[in-house]
């Protein structure tokens, strides 16, 4: 198979359409990181994604979708709370899990009664969902396990080959996947962290949300943390890593210091990333959530051994980021 490049123009996003109507696999661009679509109810085309991406069949996929009316054809009883959130972040990168409808295969949800929904706020997305006629899933366009594509090119460089075609929209705004939050329990649960934090979903839902893979329950004894199985992508596998090895450090001068004693061993190319690059510095990066994953990919293009992330307060702070880093380290 040859995978087409396309533009943004609105014949190709015509022709996108029709090659996701024959059930073919199109990447397309998202404000997050580039999602590799299928016709959600194409259970063989949803299937193929698994095959391309060499995903495993157990991680649930994300439902994207372009309006609100969407939501009730893959979602049922939907509670109140995913208005108040639609509300504020919709569309943009928070995905919320619901009720699966039972129209909704399996090889969606990973055989759970819950489905993710999300409203991607790009224009060539929510185009494209709206010509193609139904909502797509979409996981992000790379190889399993490898960094995930914030530019067409990424998407080439992985899936060439594999899928039909990739719509070139530029390079992504925010650069992390989106936000993942259960309201189907009380209180929310944060699934996977992104770029709505904590705290701004806490001032729509008025009350604690809990975040981490567990809910806080209360009984006679106490309260105590109740583990949830694999609801959500980025759950239960290691992601996002490039090749190189990753050590994480607390300050520049402790980056320095590891750097200067790996770099006498024999063609090992030491890259620093750092939140507080002021200007370009030889073999010095910015950090930031927009950067992480073309860092890793050129770092990946410049057989680089080793990569230093600098882990400072304001990088500890972003728990997005941070969330993508520690899954991506091989050594902390």
């Amino acid at each position: 198979m040859q995978t087409q490049s396309l533009s943004t123009s609105t014949g190709d996003i015509l022709h996108a359409a029709h090659l996701l109507r024959a059930g073919e696999l199109v990447a397309f661009p998202t404000e997050t990181v580039y999602g590799l679509g299928a016709m959600v109810f194409n259970e063989s085309a949803v299937r193929a994604i698994f095959t391309a991406k060499g995903r495993p069949s157990d991680n649930p996929l994300i439902v994207h979708c372009a309006d609100r009316t969407d939501v009730e054809r893959v979602a049922i009883n939907i509670p109140p709370l995913f208005d108040a959130l639609f509300e504020r972040f919709c569309p943009g990168p928070l995905t919320m899990l619901l009720e699966r409808h039972i129209a909704v295969p399996d090889a969606v949800t990973a055989g759970l009664n819950t489905v993710a929904v999300r409203f991607p706020a790009h224009p060539v997305a929510e185009t494209l969902i709206r010509t193609a006629g139904e909502p797509l899933v979409a996981p992000s366009a790379n190889r399993s396990g490898r960094p995930s594509p914030t530019q067409a090119q990424h998407v080439m460089n992985d899936l060439a080959g594999r899928i039909a075609a990739v719509i070139d929209g530029g390079s992504c705004e925010v650069g992390i996947e989106s936000t993942v939050l259960n309201i189907l329990t009380n209180p929310p649960v944060i699934l996977r962290p992104g770029s709505i934090t904590k705290e701004m979903l806490e001032d729509v839902v008025g009350y604690e949300v809990v975040h981490g893979s567990y809910a806080i329950k209360t009984s006679n004894d106490g309260i105590s943390e109740v583990s949830f199985p694999t609801l959500a992508p980025g759950m239960k596998y290691r992601h996002y890593a490039p090749e190189a090895r990753i050590i994480l450090v607390d300050s520049m001068a402790e980056a320095l210091q590891t750097a200067r004693g790996i770099e006498g061993q024999q063609g090992n190319l030491v890259w620093i990333l750092s939140n507080s690059v002021k200007k370009p510095e030889h073999d010095i990066f910015l950090l930031s959530e927009q950067t992480l994953y073309a860092m890793f990919r050129n770092a990946d293009a410049q057989n680089v051994g080793t990569l230093i992330l600098v882990c400072d307060p304001h990088v500890r702070n972003n728990e997005g980021l941070m969330n993508r880093i520690q899954k991506a380290a091989s050594r902390k």
